[in-house]
């Protein structure tokens, strides 16, 4: 067995137009338009509609996407009375799935034309900061706050979560959030999403796989740690030693290394500028902290180990989000609310690509290392001549 594809590293599963990372370069586009490009001069919502349709809107487009995403917004009545009949320590990762394929029931999922398909990603877009700000407010025994039509899709999202409309720069930061969150090529979830769509299962069951896939820590948890090493070391002065106490140990540092970036995540660079911002107009210490255990991680590592490790998107985001008044818990369902627009762009590609050289199944081999008896498999002893042994529950 080839050790470097363990974990299906660097083998190519399918065709995709959706997303291309240079990890040497530190390049990411989608479709085709460089990230810097996009947060320079677009929305969300334009990215979104870029993703879904693999073109960008002309003007009468994205009004009328935007429309579209602002009509489908609220959520069925007995979603909420689900959230209300749920113990209040419920992960919120857990409400969310659960929530999400409830929306199954109120669609004729008989119908699979890409139209339709379309039309459910467009649902599910509007209705994931719904369901998180709904949970958030049953969960903390506060008023649920309806949308607001007239609010952009990031605007909204931290109106229903605080209850009073943000600043237009806040407004801003929030749409550039969930932009650099939208998609990212085969990570974890996006591949279960298409995994479970290769079946031909609907859109529901294939983006319930994909929360699943967010909600474990090694792929959706890291900027939570961040945010929780930030909080822990407290000041600028402390963070050295912090760090070199870790490297020390052998632990890892959140936020920093990346499975395909080789050098700087470009999305970590921009996270970097907003965090720097808020952190001086808020005169809060988190900026510095992160900048510091990115520079002593960098040098550390380097001196320890003889790798260069680089700062991954998460590093940057986790302090963003605090500034925002976004409560840590919600941290991963903030990214579930970008990285929904991704899961349905590959959901639909994987099942309307007219060319894909992988089979219409992923059926993946594995390396057997258990127990060979040669051809014919290990000698049956019946249960009542094994004889007495240990109890193992």
């Amino acid at each position: 067995m080839n050790i470097k594809n363990i974990g299906l590293r660097n083998i190519e599963v399918a065709d995709t137009r959706i997303c291309f990372i240079d990890g040497e370069n530190g390049l990411l586009t989608y479709r085709g338009f460089n990230i810097n490009d996009l947060v320079n001069n677009s929305t969300f919502e334009e990215v979104s509609y870029l993703l879904l349709y693999d073109e960008l809107p002309s003007a009468p487009q994205l009004t009328e996407f935007d429309k579209r995403l602002k009509e489908a917004r609220s959520l069925p009545k007995s979603i909420i009375n689900s959230m209300m009949d749920r113990k209040k320590n419920a992960s919120v990762m857990d409400v969310l799935l659960t929530s999400e394929i409830m929306l199954a029931e109120y669609d004729d999922i008989n119908d699979t034309s890409k139209e339709s398909e379309l039309k459910r990603a467009i649902n599910l877009i509007a209705k994931f900061p719904t369901i998180i700000t709904t949970w958030n407010a049953i969960k903390n025994g506060r008023e649920i706050i309806e949308a607001d039509p007239r609010l952009s899709h990031a605007a909204n999202f931290l109106y229903m979560l605080h209850g009073s409309k943000p600043s237009k720069e806040y407004e801003r930061i929030m749409d550039i959030l969930l932009l650099l969150h939208a998609e990212h090529s085969f990570n974890a979830s996006t591949f279960a999403a298409r995994e479970v769509a290769s079946t031909k299962a609907h859109i529901y069951a294939s983006v319930a796989a994909a929360i699943a896939a967010l909600s474990g820590e090694l792929h959706g948890g890291a900027n939570m740690k961040v945010m929780e090493a930030l909080l822990e070391i407290g000041s600028v002065d402390k963070t050295n030693e912090w760090v070199k106490e870790k490297v020390r140990k052998g632990e890892r540092i959140m936020g920093m290394g990346h499975a395909v970036y080789k050098t700087d995540d470009p999305r970590a660079l921009i996270l970097k500028e907003l965090s720097k911002k808020l952190s001086k107009e808020l005169n809060t210490p988190w900026y510095e902290i992160t900048r510091v255990i990115e520079e002593t991680s960098k040098r550390e590592i380097r001196t320890s180990k003889g790798i260069d490790i680089y700062a991954n998107v998460d590093l940057y985001s986790a302090s963003v989000l605090y500034m925002l008044g976004i409560p840590i818990e919600l941290f991963t369902p903030v990214f579930a609310i970008g990285r929904i627009t991704g899961w349905c762009a590959h959901i639909i590609e994987e099942k309307f690509a007219e060319a894909q050289p992988k089979p219409v199944l992923y059926r993946p081999s594995a390396a057997y290392i258990g127990r060979y008896c040669g051809t014919h498999g290990c000698k049956y002893v019946p249960l009542k001549d094994r004889g007495m042994k240990e109890i193992k529950i």
